[in-house]
């Protein structure tokens, strides 16, 4: 088996498949990123499932690069310019994100849209139980992790001029039908009966109430980089599906983590939490909601909240599976995420039964 660590950690010589005219990038970087100078060394990173995504090493400074994957896409995937837009945005308050040096739009310069950000040095954590902190620090971990996403849902998006990085108000309705549709769409990946009965039954089970805020999409420890000894979060990473949208939904998604088996993403199904020193799931949703100044969500509207994501992210898996056959999949263990397929659909469909 593949683990996290093995799987996402460090960097590779430039895949076969991802590779571009480096001559080209430089020309670019010499003209449109401040302070830049070669010589240029290009790594990738092994992580990265949808967004190739390199580093760039010089004399005197790193950076990194993320790119579209060449290859036919589905439309609106890939958005590295809303990437690059929601980082320089954030970049204006004092939520933790990477630098943006550059966006770059011309495919011509190395085949795919791309944007050049800040390499910001740090732990990353690909395993949910912390092993490398001592089990009376995790605590803290988790609870900055909190405090991050809380601070993330808290920004008026229009004082960061984001008012239109997203639709306001139905997210659940429009999410249910984007997923859907790439998942119905997506034909070389094939129809799941399950799966079939997500589309249909998500629609019609939404709880009412709405609200608006920043929402980032994808909210895991390891799409966040931490101080080397110190439990604070240095930047948040991977903006790809970020946009308006419900920040229950936000939230749901990152707690996920609680129920998530370690082998499909960073995930404490199964694990001992009062062993570790991690919260339990019903106190880290408390510690949100006092953040967030809400009272408690009802059970059954979280688990509405929590099967939505589990079917969210099934669908982003199927569409890995049909980029593997189709040679597009930027990651190099892309396969082995899509086998996982089936079993977030399981999980999908068990939330959803503790709803009826």
């Amino acid at each position: 088996m593949i683990t996290g660590t093995d799987a996402n950690m460090g960097t590779t010589p430039v895949r076969l498949e991802h590779l571009f005219d480096e001559q080209a990038l430089v020309a670019w970087m010499v003209g449109n990123v401040e302070g830049f100078a070669g010589p240029l060394t290009v790594e990738q990173f092994k992580g990265g499932q949808s967004n190739p995504t390199y580093k760039l090493i010089t004399n005197t400074k790193s950076y990194v690069l993320r790119r579209k994957p060449p290859g036919d896409l589905l439309k609106g995937a890939h958005a590295v310019d809303r990437e690059a837009r929601i980082l320089s945005a954030l970049g204006t308050t004092s939520f933790p994100v990477a630098k943006v040096y550059g966006l770059c739009e011309d495919d011509s310069i190395i085949g795919t849209s791309f944007f050049i950000m800040e390499m910001v040095e740090g732990r990353i954590f690909w395993d949910a139980t912390f092993p490398d902190v001592e089990t009376g620090g995790r605590a803290a971990y988790f609870d900055a992790m909190n405090a991050t996403i809380a601070s993330l849902h808290r920004i008026d998006p229009a004082l960061v001029g984001l008012s239109d990085f997203g639709r306001p108000g139905n997210y659940f309705e429009r999410q249910i039908a984007r997923w859907s549709k790439q998942y119905l769409e997506d034909a070389d990946a094939g129809r799941d009966t399950e799966m079939d009965k997500l589309v249909e039954w998500l629609p019609a089970n939404i709880p009412l109430g709405d609200e608006t805020s920043i929402v980032h999409g994808d909210f895991r420890c390891d799409n966040m980089i931490f101080h080397p000894t110190e439990p604070r979060v240095l930047a948040v990473l991977d903006w790809e599906l970020s946009t308006l949208g419900h920040p229950l939904a936000d939230f749901a998604y990152h707690a996920m983590m609680f129920r998530m088996p370690p082998d499909i993403v960073a995930g404490l199904g199964g694990a001992d939490l009062a062993d570790l020193g991690i919260p339990s799931e019903a106190d880290y949703l408390a510690a949100y909601c006092r953040r967030t100044d809400r009272a408690l969500i009802s059970e059954a509207d979280y688990a509405f909240y929590v099967t939505f994501n589990f079917f969210r992210l099934a669908a982003i898996f199927h569409g890995i599976k049909g980029r593997v056959i189709r040679g597009t999949a930027a990651s190099a263990h892309a396969k082995e995420r899509a086998k996982s397929f089936p079993k977030l659909v399981a999980l999908a469909r068990e939330s959803m039964e503790a709803c009826l």
